[in-house]
């Protein structure tokens, strides 16, 4: 999660902690920890003003997967707010209690598409998490407790967020959940931050350490940000539970 969220939320009244998403590089580490994410958790529920009930979690992009697994696996998130995130777990294996929970779907660098920008088009090269062979690498989110609020960029060039909150609607549906709500936001890139910053269509890849294009058309994609930031207070404020003096999520 950004410092700049964070800190725009605390400023509304939030208690917040913002976590990153590694805490080593992954190739040294080869594996991700949700044990890691499980202690910000705990943390928080343990601030006066945010109560014991629990939390929520606001998430991006890789960080979007970490989301759900935290909400499938560990007790206590109310709300998570997934932007732009990918329905299973994403190239680096994922463990909890020092056990292996999640098998990571990986790119195909031969479908990564070069733009005479010099960055580069990935959303093709994601594995498809569907396939029979990723089934292990599939978030079980039928087992999470609090509420979804799925948001996706239809002009996401970084993956296809679109098709991972309709697998992900398809899941919950079939086990009888009904604990969700989904946004779809024609033009918009991958990139969504808060309102008034910057357009950005290209930046270097946290991952895969090259450049990629995000997507989204700018004009659209900044009218998308402002909509989208007053979506997830709303959402945040009808599905926490008020502490002393506000509401808490990492």
């Amino acid at each position: 999660m950004s410092e700049k969220r964070a800190s725009l939320l605390a400023s509304k009244g939030f208690v917040v902690l913002a976590v990153p998403v590694f805490f080593e590089k992954p190739d040294v580490s080869g594996k991700m920890h949700l044990d890691h994410f499980e202690e910000a958790v705990t943390f928080l529920k343990q601030v006066p003003q945010v109560g014991s009930r629990g939390v929520g979690v606001i998430s991006r992009s890789k960080g979007g997967d970490i989301a759900l697994s935290l909400a499938a696996f560990v007790p206590g998130i109310e709300a998570v707010v997934w932007i732009n995130g990918c329905n299973a777990n994403v190239g680096i294996p994922l463990f909890y209690k020092k056990q292996p929970i999640l098998s990571p779907i990986m790119f195909d660098f031969s479908k990564v598409i070069p733009t005479d920008s010099g960055a580069n088009i990935i959303k093709y090269a994601v594995e498809n998490p569907l396939d029979e062979k990723n089934k292990g690498s599939l978030v079980p989110i039928e087992r999470a407790a609090g509420r979804f609020l799925f948001v996706a960029s239809e002009d996401d060039l970084n993956w296809d967020s679109t098709a991972y909150v309709e697998a992900m609607v398809e899941r919950l549906k079939r086990h009888g959940r009904s604990n969700f709500e989904t946004v779809f936001y024609p033009a918009a890139g991958h990139l969504l931050e808060p309102p008034y910053g910057p357009f950005c269509p290209s930046a270097l890849h946290g991952m895969l350490n090259f450049p990629v294009m995000w997507g989204g058309e700018p004009r659209t994609h900044a009218e998308v940000e402002v909509k989208l930031w007053k979506k997830i207070q709303e959402f945040l404020k009808t599905h926490l539970k008020c502490g002393e003096g506000g509401l808490g999520y990492p």
